[in-house]
């Protein structure tokens, strides 16, 4: 594991991204814009699943922020995987990194029953996707702050 990760650390994209005065701070911006707007649509969606923002339409709004959460998942994806390959051995070896890791996949999972158990219509389905909702907020909140650790133990 760690030849794969010294691998990774070598990779001709990756020195260029470590040793450009310019890529890194862009990625890294680009990076927290994903996670912002990954963290805001999914803060609105569950709200307006637990009841807030009555005067917008339940389906739509939550169709529409739903679209917005994955786009800036996907872009947070991106961005953090190139973060993670300038420093892969050091943030692997990190228990912090595993619980941020750990946590984005206990809230895929939520997501997931969250699919399964949402309903269209108007008004929040209350029972199960409530907790869900709550969940979500938790759980994105947590990756956050996991996040934000990484960066300042390292």
């Amino acid at each position: 594991m760690d030849e794969l990760l010294a691998g990774i650390e070598q990779l001709a994209f990756v020195r260029v991204l470590k040793a450009s005065f310019v890529a890194y701070p862009i990625v890294n911006a680009l990076h927290i814009m994903s996670i912002g707007a990954l963290l805001t649509s999914v803060w609105l969606m569950d709200l307006r699943i637990l009841g807030a923002f009555r005067s917008l339409p339940h389906a739509a709004f939550v169709a529409l922020l739903r679209r917005t959460a994955f786009a800036a998942f996907a872009g947070a994806l991106a961005t953090g995987s190139l973060l993670f390959s300038v420093r892969a051995s050091e943030y692997a070896a990190m228990p912090i990194f595993f619980a941020k890791m750990t946590l984005i996949l206990l809230a895929g999972a939520n997501f997931l029953v969250f699919m399964r158990r949402a309903k269209g219509g108007d008004e929040p389905a209350g029972g199960t996707v409530t907790i869900v909702a709550v969940l979500s907020l938790v759980l994105w909140t947590s990756v956050l702050f996991a996040g934000r650790f990484i960066g300042f133990l390292n």
